[in-house]
């Protein structure tokens, strides 16, 4: 059943990414965005991975994963790899910011609370 509950929220956190990416501008795109980019990333693992291991892994591997896509932007991973497609270079990103990083820790942070009391919770 939570699988279930995961994988809806995924896909409503897809499209508000989808419509952020399309029609948002300012705060929303450039923090709101970065928020919820981490949550989605979380609700699809949470999806497929059963509720196994230690409460702060797949938070931690998301957040590790994210900062690793931010420092590729940093290094210019899309202009190095001669990415031209503009889909891929807004997935990658092109642009490194802290405040990337800072809204990354910001949006995993429900995700450390929902492995704390829902996924550890025993049923």
């Amino acid at each position: 059943m939570r699988r279930l509950i995961f994988g809806i929220l995924s896909v409503i956190l897809l499209g508000i990414e989808v419509l952020i990416g399309l029609f948002a501008h300012g705060w929303v795109r450039s923090y709101l965005g970065d928020v919820l980019v981490v949550i989605l990333l979380y609700t699809i693992v949470r999806t497929i991975v059963p509720k196994k291991g230690k409460w702060f892994v797949i938070p931690t591997a998301i957040l590790v994963f994210a900062f690793i896509v931010e420092f590729l932007q940093l290094w210019g991973f899309c202009d190095r790899f001669g990415i031209t497609n503009e889909f891929l270079r807004i997935i990658i990103g092109t642009g490194f910011s802290w405040v990337d990083i800072a809204c990354y820790c910001i949006g995993i942070i429900p995700c450390y609370v929902s492995e704390i009391f829902l996924i550890r919770r025993k049923n």
